[in-house]
């Protein structure tokens, strides 16, 4: 009987451990990080929809990126984001943490094109496997189709592993947010872009 009992303590001890530190998203939060994924995937193919190559592939300078570039660093930059947060996923729980940005703020923050940054060397279009925009939209789509699923059916608690930035101190569900949001953040790029005055007519 007192194994019974002591059995019985101790599962009901590892079900609470399995609660507090496996915590699912809210459906709100779920909601919240999915509208975001297909708007800003929305915003994106509407606005390279219907350009013409030279359209596609004009710079304003040398040193600038042409429309078609930035859609491949979208590309190849969400598929290595979306390998961040696999790896965030591997940090420590910490259930007692609190991102130093609200969600709002963070997207914010990494839409905010006043301040310019660099991209790392792997995520610059000259090394995109796909070279053009139907290759490269296939590739962006089915990453964020498997993107929104995994935030739609995921058991994992994305509230409690962190990742350190330069800028901000996030959780895995934020490094979720910091995909759709970088979308948006290089989609304002290529519209700046199709804003040049020597941008082609057609």
């Amino acid at each position: 009987m007192k194994s019974l009992f002591s059995l019985l303590v101790l599962s009901i001890l590892f079900s609470s451990f399995t609660i507090v530190n496996k915590a699912e998203l809210t459906e709100a939060e779920r909601k919240f990080a999915v509208d975001h994924l297909i708007k800003t995937r929305d915003d994106l193919i509407n606005s390279v929809k219907g350009l013409s190559d030279a359209q596609l592939n004009f710079k304003p300078a040398p040193d600038r990126w042409s429309v078609l570039e930035c859609v491949q660093h979208i590309a190849l930059t969400s598929q290595g984001l979306f390998g961040f947060v696999q790896q965030t996923l591997q940090t420590p729980n910490d259930s007692a943490f609190k991102p130093t940005v609200t969600d709002e703020q963070f997207i914010g923050m990494v839409e905010d094109r006043s301040h310019k940054a660099q991209a790392a060397e792997p995520f610059k279009p000259i090394h995109a496997p796909y070279k053009t925009l139907d290759e490269t939209l296939n590739a962006f789509n089915a990453g964020r189709d498997s993107l929104i699923n995994y935030v739609q059916t995921t058991h994992d608690d994305l509230r409690a592993h962190i990742a350190v930035l330069p800028f901000a101190k996030i959780d895995a569900y934020q490094a979720i947010l910091l995909i759709s949001a970088h979308t948006n953040r290089h989609m304002q790029q290529l519209n700046e872009v199709k804003a040049d005055p020597n941008f082609p007519k057609q």
